[in-house]
């Protein structure tokens, strides 16, 4: 019955997202011009770039401003977070970043207590390092890498992970789940033992534009994005959106609805309920004015993404 319900309901999805003449999302705070600036004044003590994105998104929001730096360094790509996404198109993705220049990736999971992909990733660099001219670092023993992407899409996992793998220590870069915890680039800290390792942390730094409000919003609803800067009720309708573009219906049963539904209010309002997310409004009657409870929405959207953000509405690939 439900696999009937979900099919009917399929052709009365929508085909595309309307984003009601809303401009392309800006956010460039100014300790991410200084973080870029910083970048470039390291880049001549650093053999190699690590680049890491958010595995739902591989193409979306990648910085077209780091470009520049990555063509005269050696670079991997890290698509991280790759337990929150849907891995069925990996070859296609690889194919399509192979043709962009990028012949570096590595899939992790940062925050997982064993990667075996973060086992392999510096043996990885090493070989990469020592295959290429080092110029003015050539006498220098010590590697030192750089770690760069847009805000939220774990840097500071990474590092803290790569030290847990290769040194048994504890994390060195503070972690938190909303864009713009990292604002400066930090001292050098150590990754690796044999040889010996040193990574430089970095800001988040998004591009002063990004180029489609659709971009804006794939990397809003990945949280790299401050929530409020776009709207929790905006990015719920989007998400709520792709869900049902994607044929990913799992918050049908999470959140008891009957059948899937377009309807981003309706969702909302069963997802209130369930949770028990109400709020106090006064409302007008013939008598007098009486307190009555109501949905709250905003508290619903906000679970709703976050739900989507761990996971809890199965692996899903934007792009």
């Amino acid at each position: 019955m439900k696999l009937y319900q979900t099919l009917r309901n399929v052709g009365q999805f929508r085909t595309a997202f309307d984003f009601g003449g809303r401009e392309v999302a800006r956010w460039f705070p100014g300790h991410m011009a200084k973080g870029l600036k910083q970048m470039r004044a390291n880049l001549k003590n650093v053999d190699c770039i690590i680049e890491i994105h958010d595995a739902r998104i591989p193409f979306s929001g990648r910085n077209p401003v780091f470009q520049e730096t990555l063509d005269i360094k050696p670079h991997v790509l890290i698509l991280n977070k790759m337990d929150l996404t849907d891995l069925s198109s990996k070859q296609t993705i690889l194919r399509r970043l192979r043709g962009d220049g990028v012949k570096n990736v590595v899939f992790t999971d940062c925050l997982k207590q064993r990667d075996d992909n973060i086992q392999k990733l510096m043996p990885m660099v090493v070989e990469i390092i020592e295959s290429k001219a080092r110029f003015n670092r050539y006498e220098n023993l010590n590697y030192c890498l750089m770690v760069i992407g847009v805000p939220n899409v774990g840097k500071s996992s990474l590092i803290n992970s790569l030290r847990r793998t290769n040194l048994k220590k504890g994390r060195a870069s503070r972690v938190g789940g909303e864009p713009g915890i990292t604002k400066a680039i930090l001292t050098k800290i150590q990754v690796c033992e044999r040889p010996v390792v040193h990574l430089l942390d970095t800001p988040g730094v998004l591009p002063p534009k990004i180029e489609s409000v659709e971009t804006g919003m794939k990397l809003a609803l990945c949280g790299t994005i401050l929530d409020h800067l776009v709207g929790e009720d905006v990015i719920a309708d989007y998400l709520l959106y792709s869900l049902n573009r994607l044929g990913k219906f799992s918050y049908v049963e999470k959140y008891n609805l009957q059948e899937p539904s377009d309807d981003v209010q309706h969702v909302l309002k069963h997802i209130a309920v369930k949770l028990g997310k109400t709020q106090r409004v006064k409302a007008i009657t013939g008598v007098g004015n009486i307190t009555i409870s109501v949905p709250n929405y905003t508290a619903a959207a906000y679970h709703f993404i976050r739900a989507f953000r761990k996971g809890e509405l199965g692996r899903v690939m934007l792009d």
